[in-house]
């Protein structure tokens, strides 16, 4: 239906509907930003056009990172109303719904897994919208249509298969449809039941998860730590320097080369200076941990971390407590710090069902990962279930 490559193709409309066109750019600024921001808004700051063009041009996402840039623009009836954050990727790294056992099958029987078409926000395993479309667009689209479409759209690119990682609830609404291969996953995220401050928040937990926390935080403090926060354009350069330095080693104590440079973090200060957070940790004066966050519309995001020697319970109160704390302040109603973590749950975290749908080209190998993710969501369903039994929250009683 859909036929692409670099300049317009038209699809063949159907009788009597509009006729749809979806483009591919090489780099986000081939795309106009109040275009994008049109469909995408403001708030998201992942969404945010300048966080994707800070990824291009740190050279973070690009064809030697295994990140081709391929963001969707899609045309009704040559009025543009739509466009998706969308990259040709030449390896599974950075995206957080894991397929290597995948890609591992197609090498056995000698065939290529990629490239494949990632329609995500790179190295950010959070919910949001993808296909940022207009009402209009939105509205005319079906599941039936969107599948077929992104089908043509990965196989005029040349690539195996396309994978749309983390949706929202509008886009799942969309997306799903019986018979499509849609996985779930489970993350922990905080929110804010109308606390005005972090003693409200311990006083809706039980007795003993509150004196826990108490105690963590405690130790924290006894260890002679402190903490500073910083904001916007004013960061410091030798804050954001330190940052870095924290940030590098999460990865390197993995054996692992990190996926952001600093350059990266310095152009996030200058275009995204009213959504970026760093929270130091100090001891001696001397900054020795760092954690960053991203406010964006009603949720702040809890990115990056790392530090260069171990404390007891420092990782916990720079990214949770501190986090908590930092989205009481600016009366957020969510905080979403990441992927995975289940020692998050009895911190007052709660199980999120997370999303991801896949179009898988080869007719064998998608019969066979359809199976895999239907006993995936069985397995995922469960985990969800028992953590919920597990959270730290007092039980109150109905009103008589």
């Amino acid at each position: 239906m859909v036929g692409i490559n670099h300049g317009d193709s038209p699809t063949m409309p159907e009788s009597g509907t509009p006729e749809l066109k979806i483009r591919s750019a090489r780099s986000i600024s081939d795309i106009n930003a109040d275009d994008w921001h049109q469909f995408s808004g403001t708030d998201n700051p992942f969404l945010h056009y300048d966080f994707l063009l800070s990824l291009e041009e740190s050279g973070c996402t690009t064809a030697a990172t295994g990140w081709t840039p391929s963001h969707l623009m899609f045309y009704l009836d040559d009025q543009l109303a739509g466009v998706a954050p969308a990259y040709l990727k030449t390896h599974s790294m950075g995206e957080y719904v894991f397929d290597w056992a995948w890609a591992d099958a197609y090498q056995r029987y000698g065939m290529n897994y990629y490239p494949k078409l990632l329609i995500a926000i790179p190295f950010t395993p959070c919910q949001g919208q993808r296909l940022l479309f207009s009402e209009k667009l939105r509205d005319w689209m079906t599941p039936e249509r969107i599948h077929q479409a992104l089908d043509s759209v990965t196989e005029g690119l040349d690539a195996h298969s396309w994978h749309l990682l983390f949706p929202d609830r509008r886009d799942q609404e969309l997306l799903d449809m019986e018979g499509t291969l849609h996985r779930i996953g489970c993350q922990f995220h905080w929110y804010n039941h109308g606390y005005k401050t972090f003693d409200d928040f311990l006083a809706s937990l039980t007795s003993r998860k509150r004196k826990s926390i108490r105690k963590e935080r405690r130790q924290v403090a006894d260890q002679g730590i402190s903490f500073r926060h910083f904001s916007g354009k004013d960061m410091p350069a030798h804050v954001l320097s330190a940052f870095y330095v924290f940030y590098q080693a999460t990865y390197l104590k993995r054996g692992q080369r990190p996926y952001l440079n600093s350059d990266f973090f310095h152009q996030l200060r200058e275009r995204q200076p009213e959504q970026l957070h760093i929270i130091m940790a100090v001891k001696d004066e001397q900054m020795i941990a760092g954690a960053l966050f991203l406010d964006g519309g009603d949720t702040l995001y809890g990115r990056y971390w790392g530090c260069l020697e171990e404390f007891d319970h420092l990782h916990f109160e720079t990214c949770y407590y501190q986090g908590i704390e930092l989205a009481i302040q600016h009366a957020l109603t969510r905080f979403d710090a990441g992927a995975q973590g289940e020692h998050k749950l009895v911190r007052g975290f709660e199980p999120v069902i997370t999303h991801s749908w896949h179009g898988i080209l080869h007719p064998g190998f998608r019969e066979a990962i359809a199976r895999f993710t239907q006993e995936e969501a069985e397995h995922v369903t469960a985990y969800a279930e028992d953590a919920l039994d597990a959270l730290p929250f007092r039980q109150v009683e109905p009103d008589q």
